[in-house]
């Protein structure tokens, strides 16, 4: 391997491990979002030129961390903005560049600020509608360009709305901090909300074709991974890693070899994967131990009791309809309550289930595909095809997915 591909290598791997925690320490101490992202951009083009010359560094991300503060402390000295970020650029210790230092190891010398960025991104000024897409670019690295085609916006669009929600974060003089403990039961709702936002996007592809969609539901459980690992002590954030992994477990097992969708209790359950699934459970162990559960911790729940058919070779409808239970006494959304009157349906008979889906508020799911598909299967349970029928067409015109669409119709076509 010649030096320049060594070079593009080490600053392909920097990028990818290193990112989000230089750009959060950058812009924690500039108190600038996006002249952080410009500085560090800056030391990777200059890593990709001096690096193939020169060689690759024993730390490649703590050489990327020097040259990066160094661009910082001289684009804000330039442009003479905020005095105090300059104050706090020159006279921290670890910010002096008034001499060549350069730093041995990240690691070992500055703190990791991502979860600072986490809460900084899912700031109640931040507009809800861009602190995922915020915590995609800043945390993991993705550009404009990706996280807009996972949303389904243009570029330029996109890289408007990042654009407003830094130039908030700078002239609202948003602090980068861990909330107090006294205000986290607040603000960390939207930190763990945002990420579920993420997976979800990435996972709406029930083909699981899309490579976007594939990739952004990856980044998104990288992110969970980042904050239970960064908050260790806070069972939700436990809970809705686990609640991904369980989810995730089974991607390879959403389709069929022709493409076709499976439903969850159809899946073959050799195809899940037992390392996701087990390293799931290991985290809703440790988020018990704290005896405060919460939403995440419930759902994660649900889906542990799914992932014991793959041991026990059935699945405990009973305590699925009990878990929702608790879960809509707290949390009652529409997605909950649908899915309680499908456990219902399993657990006591399908005219049980379709009293829990008639006790479903009708503004809550005129346009709600999920309701319609399972009041056609409980209809069809009851052996009222007619009328099963009614809501399977319903069902199809609510649904996007072409492949659940296709699914929806081979099943109304069997009647």
């Amino acid at each position: 391997m010649n030096h320049a591909e060594q070079a593009r290598r080490a600053a392909e791997t920097a990028a990818r491990e290193s990112y989000g925690r230089l750009v959060a320490y950058l812009s924690a101490r500039s108190r600038d979002l996006a002249a952080a992202e410009d500085a560090l951009a800056d030391a990777f083009i200059q890593a990709l030129k001096h690096w193939p010359v020169e060689g690759v560094p024993n730390q490649p991300d703590a050489w990327l961390l020097t040259v990066a503060r160094r661009k910082l402390l001289d684009s804000t000295r330039n442009g003479r903005r905020r005095a105090d970020a300059v104050h706090e650029l020159i006279s921290n210790p670890e910010n002096n560049f008034e001499h060549e230092t350069t730093f041995e190891s990240i690691d070992d010398v500055i703190p990791d600020e991502r979860l600072k960025l986490l809460f900084v991104c899912a700031h109640p000024a931040i507009d809800a509608m861009s602190r995922t897409a915020l915590m995609l670019q800043t945390v993991i690295g993705l550009d404009a360009a990706r996280v807009a085609s996972a949303f389904l916006v243009s570029p330029s669009a996109m890289g408007q709305r990042l654009g407003r929600a830094k130039t908030k974060i700078r002239d609202a003089g948003i602090p980068f901090e861990i909330p107090s403990e006294a205000s986290l039961p607040e603000r960390l709702p939207p930190v763990l909300d945002a990420i579920y936002a993420a997976y979800g996007t990435g996972r709406a592809d029930a083909l699981g074709g899309n490579e976007h969609h594939h990739g952004l539901a990856q980044e998104a459980v990288w992110l969970a991974r980042i904050a239970a690992d960064l908050m260790p002590d806070e069972p939700e954030a436990l809970g809705l890693l686990s609640l991904m992994l369980h989810c995730e477990a089974r991607r390879n097992a959403r389709r069929g070899s022709d493409g076709s969708y499976i439903p969850l209790d159809e899946q073959n359950v050799d195809l899940w994967d037992r390392t996701l699934i087990r390293q799931a459970e290991d985290c809703l162990v440790r988020a018990s131990k704290f005896k405060q559960i919460g939403r995440y911790q419930l759902e994660a729940a649900i889906q542990s009791v799914h992932a014991q058919r793959l041991f026990t070779g059935k699945t405990d409808w009973p305590a699925v309809a009990f878990l929702y239970d608790g879960l809509i006494a707290r949390w009652p959304t529409v997605g909950a309550l649908v899915g309680r009157a499908a456990a219902i349906g399993q657990a006591h008979g399908a005219e049980a289930g379709l009293v829990a889906l008639e006790h479903i508020d009708t503004n809550l799911i005129a346009c709600y595909q999920p309701f319609w598909a399972v009041r056609a299967h409980l209809l069809v349970e009851l052996g009222k095809f007619s009328t099963a029928v009614e809501a399977f067409t319903q069902a199809i015109g609510l649904s996007e997915d072409p492949v659940i669409r296709a699914f929806l119709i081979k099943q109304m076509e069997s009647l």
